[in-house]
């Protein structure tokens, strides 16, 4: 779907007059917008309790309730609605009598439809920027740019493959991995590369938001709809309006809300809390979880229907035990990313400290190893974070005999030669068991052994 064919804004007319009315609806709707079209101000106040609009385009004499009165009605139920007043009536006062009780703008009549598009588009340019500095700007972290998908293993230049396939598409993709992992990151990446990259990017923790305020979150709701809801409020959704929606951990989303979230995947609208209309909305979907969610499935925890509508495209992200050739890149990029942030001129790891990265287990992935890194370079003061800089816990651990080689290549073989051959000791060379073990299929340990040239058994060889 091209940006001409969005949705690009939900607009309400009110005007007594037929042929004004149906003339503004008809050239708003050429433009993209969705526009209901009411005759009197009464019916305006009422379509404004219903749902949410971006503008309201309201005429300034009419029968019953006055284009004041439904300026002063929607500042009461949908405050976050811009108000843009008509009036044949011009004179200074009327304009400023408007604006005062919080109009964003007027329109005289007759209206031309060249400066109705322009003020329109403003408005809507203003609100959508007013909510990126309000709910955005304080989220956004330089250190998930794209440039920090870091890696030069085979599985990261795949993970990096899928992103670039699967970007410019509107699928909806849904990203695997461990917790820590960088899904966030893949999923910021595929954003960066959509043509939806100058919209909103809007992550959601499906697990930090309590399951009695989740629905309204994340759909919105309408005044009256629960204790408390004293006015319309749009829901996330809403607010990401053409752009990208990254519903992370989505395996621990209620089951009442997997059926509405399915719903709003295959209708592409949602339905506020306490509406009876459902809202259109032009999004696009990016999931993560750290679960195996077709184990969820299988033990009736997840929607198989769901999870088949966000699985339409897969990404797993490997964790950082098995790609540990991308260890001393990470650390180069964080070390320059808290440089600045932490006014410091660390230069890089010493070689003790980048041996002991490399055979460290790393739990936490590339979260923890950032946090590490940042950990070092507060109480550094050198050019190169040691070992006395690291975490006491670190500094206690054993690391694995590696190869005393400067060669970044030959040092990571001769971890996982050494790391490898003693586990299987420790294992009595149950393979099964070791696979297990390093978080690995069989298929893909057999093939490491091949690699690495830690003997088979003959019956074992491909």
């Amino acid at each position: 779907m091209t940006s001409e064919q969005r949705n690009r804004g939900n607009i309400l007319i009110a005007d007594d007059e037929d042929g004004v009315r149906e003339s503004l609806a008809d050239v708003l709707r050429e433009e993209g917008y969705t526009v209901k079209a009411v005759a009197t101000g009464d019916d305006a106040i009422s379509a404004v309790g219903e749902r949410d609009y971006d503008i309201i385009i309201s005429d300034l004499r009419m029968p019953g309730a006055d284009g004041l009165e439904v300026l002063r009605r929607a500042r009461e139920t949908s405050p976050q609605t811009l108000v843009l007043i008509m009036t044949a009536h011009a004179t200074v006062e009327t304009a400023v009598e408007a604006l005062r009780r919080g109009a964003q703008d007027y329109l005289l009549k007759p209206v031309l439809f060249e400066e109705l598009l322009h003020k329109v588009e403003n408005l809507i340019e203003f609100k959508q920027l007013a909510w990126e500095n309000q709910f955005l700007r304080s989220q956004v972290d330089s250190r998930w740019g794209f440039e920090n998908l870091v890696g030069e293993s085979a599985a990261m230049r795949s993970v990096m493959d899928r992103v670039r396939r699967v970007a410019p598409t509107p699928t909806t993709v849904l990203i695997t991995g461990e917790s820590g992992a960088g899904k966030e990151v893949v999923a910021r990446a595929i954003h960066h590369y959509s043509d939806r990259r100058d919209s909103i990017f809007l992550p959601v923790n499906c697990g930090a938001i309590p399951e009695t305020l989740l629905e309204s979150q994340l759909f919105g709701h309408i005044r009256g709809a629960f204790t408390g809801a004293v006015s319309n409020q749009e829901g996330l959704f809403q607010r990401a309006r053409g752009g990208t929606i990254f519903l992370d951990e989505i395996g621990d989303l209620p089951l009442g809300l997997q059926v509405k979230l399915l719903r709003s995947l295959e209708t592409k609208e949602i339905l506020p809390v306490g509406a009876t209309t459902p809202t259109k909305v032009d999004i696009r979907i990016i999931a993560a979880t750290n679960r195996r969610l077709e184990e969820e499935v299988a033990a009736g925890r997840f929607r198989d229907d769901l999870y088949y509508r966000l699985n339409v495209f897969g990404i797993e992200i490997p964790p950082l035990r098995e790609r540990r050739e991308d260890i001393p890149l990470l650390v180069n990029r964080f070390i320059r990313m808290h440089n600045t942030e932490l006014r410091k001129h660390f230069k890089g790891a010493d070689s003790t400290t980048l041996k002991l990265f490399m055979s460290l287990p790393w739990k936490g992935n590339v979260r923890e190893l950032d946090n590490v890194i940042e950990h070092a370079m507060i109480l550094g003061d050198g050019e190169w974070i040691t070992i006395k800089d690291l975490p006491r816990a670190l500094q206690a651990e054993d690391a694995m005999p590696v190869s005393p080689s400067d060669d970044l290549r030959e040092a990571v073989r001769s971890y996982e030669r050494a790391h490898i051959q003693s586990l299987l000791g420790r294992c009595d060379h149950d393979k099964r068991v070791a696979a297990e073990r390093l978080g690995i299929s069989l298929s893909s340990l057999y093939r490491k052994l091949e690699e690495l040239g830690i003997g088979l058994a003959p019956d074992e060889r491909g």
